[in-house]
């Protein structure tokens, strides 16, 4: 994995490794299957093009969404978690030079991904961690096209919600 500057833009996408562009077509099959209702046959094909593309992302990123659908949060964390991790790490120094756009296909995966894997943090009570991917995801697309800002605001007010309230000082 690695990124390039999209000529003439001023933004970064995603290259995939040949072997996750040469099962495109199977990742289709997939969509598919899943359509069909198909979640364990789905499974196993997905299982089996991570086998021969390990860093095959959207791969990952479906099964990540097959197993918090599942209401299995720490697998589906898994499975989002090595998708931004594989992604980032295209990062040069681990830092991105410029936006990386939702709109370009090959950035999609990541941003889903994420957007998955902060929900799973949340949901394995790790807010603080999920928080701080949402705001990443803001820094890599500013235009916000998943939400993440309103995500992270709901979030926020949700636990400030929750908070004990101090007791009122006594009067003198």
């Amino acid at each position: 994995m690695r990124i390039r500057e999209v000529t003439g833009r001023g933004v970064w996408q995603l290259v995939h490794p040949p072997c996750a562009v040469e099962r495109e077509d199977d990742l289709e099959e997939v969509r598919q299957m899943l359509d069909a209702g198909e979640f364990d046959v789905a499974r196993d094909e997905l299982r089996w093009l991570l086998d021969g593309c390990g860093d095959l992302v959207r791969a990952h990123q479906m099964l990540g969404e097959m197993a918090a659908d599942e209401g299995d949060f720490a697998l589906a964390r898994g499975h989002f978690g090595y998708a931004f991790d594989i992604c980032r790490a295209a990062f040069p120094e681990g830092r991105l030079p410029g936006p990386l756009p939702y709109e370009l296909p090959e950035n999609q995966a990541l941003h889903e991904s994420a957007k998955g894997l902060a929900w799973c943090l949340r949901e394995l009570g790790k807010q603080d961690a999920a928080l701080r991917v949402l705001e990443e995801m803001t820094r890599w697309d500013p235009t916000d096209p998943l939400g993440a800002k309103a995500l992270a605001g709901s979030w926020i007010t949700t636990v400030e919600l929750q908070l004990p309230r101090p007791p009122k000082p006594a009067s003198e």
